[in-house]
């Protein structure tokens, strides 16, 4: 699963049904130094050494959350999608700073990661899930759909440029 941060990625992997292992890959990459700098530009921010991250998970089983979460191989590729205006507010909310939640509005009005996740895995198995007017309840339901294979490929059906 993946999406621009502040979609809700991480209160949706909360809600999730079912025994669903759930790897917080964010978190996973600070435990195991799996980064090669810190970006000055982006308030400190960790690069992330994908290539590490790849071979320490070989083929795991279960869900991986995160922005970065599309990089890595997958069956099905969920990506979470929120209206720019309030993805931004939910940011600025939590303490993020101003120029970093205009940052990712503009990449979810852009659908940067919509589109790299379309690159690297194709169309059939990108589901874009959006969760503007979602509780966290609601996009896990959608989530466990595309788990169980219930759910059809939805790349594309959710656009925003508008907000740019």
């Amino acid at each position: 699963m993946t999406g621009t941060p502040g979609t809700g990625k991480t209160s949706a992997t909360a809600a999730l049904g079912g025994d669903r292992e759930v790897l917080h890959l964010n978190e996973y990459v600070r435990e195991h130094d799996l980064w090669t700098e810190r970006d000055a530009d982006r308030d400190g921010s960790l690069v992330v050494d994908l290539e590490a991250v790849r071979e320490r998970l070989g083929d795991r089983e279960g869900v991986v959350e995160s922005h970065l979460a599309h990089h890595l191989d997958a069956d099905r590729v969920a990506v979470l999608r929120c209206r720019p205006d309030v993805l931004e507010e939910r940011l600025l909310d939590r303490g993020e700073p101003a120029a970093t939640a205009r940052e990712n509005r503009e990449s979810e009005a852009l659908d940067v990661i919509l589109g790299e996740a379309v690159e690297r895995h194709g169309a059939d198995r990108v589901y874009e899930i959006e969760t503007t007017d979602r509780t966290p309840a609601e996009t896990a339901a959608e989530l466990d759909a595309v788990a169980a294979g219930e759910r059809d490929p939805s790349a594309g059906g959710v656009e925003f440029i508008e907000y740019v």
